[in-house]
């Protein structure tokens, strides 16, 4: 059972015509009060984009934000929403047999009392395999705990020091090769 808060997404089939923006230097990408460093976004599109996480859960957990700065979900316009999901449909993928995965997470957190951190829409990406936890709706806890880690201290270049930029940048360099 879906835990409050969370808004869930069940795995997409078929095939995906959702097209790339370039990646240029020019870019310039916020996560609410933080600029994101190119280095750390691998994909793109005019209204959204993907980009490796600072304290992943697991391997492979990304997320997906607007490129408008926008804190709740239900604030998001037709097409935000639209390629929001189809980015998340695309990424989520790629990263399942990137990481020889079985199944996906797609979570959002909508709201402060729902445990979202960073006052900015995105949608948590984790690529799932058997044993990773005893029972799979644990998966859940640990994002909170993930998440109340972050608020404790925002200070994200204190933060670093557990995950470095080059760290992160390697992966993001990995996975846009899959795309």
């Amino acid at each position: 059972m879906a835990k409050p808060g969370y808004h869930f997404l069940a795995r997409f089939s078929g095939s995906i015509t959702h097209s790339q923006s370039k990646m240029e230097g020019d870019n310039s990408y916020m996560f609410g009060p933080y600029k994101i460093d190119n280095k750390q976004v691998f994909y793109s599109t005019h209204l959204s984009y993907a980009l490796v996480n600072l304290r992943p859960l697991l391997p492979g957990h990304v997320l997906v934000c607007p490129r408008r700065e926008v804190q709740r979900f239900a604030e998001l316009t037709a097409d935000e929403t639209s390629d929001l999901w189809l980015t998340a449909q695309k990424v989520g993928k790629q990263l399942e047999s990137y990481h020889k995965a079985s199944s996906l997470t797609f979570a959002i957190q909508d709201g402060p009392q729902a445990g979202q951190t960073v006052p900015h829409v995105h949608i948590h990406i984790i690529p799932c395999k058997s044993g990773d936890f005893e029972k799979n709706d644990e998966i859940y806890d640990a994002l909170d705990v993930k998440e109340k880690e972050m608020k404790q201290s925002l200070d994200l270049d204190k933060e670093r020091k557990d995950r470095g930029i080059e760290e992160m940048a390697e992966e993001a360099d990995e996975y846009r090769k899959l795309f």
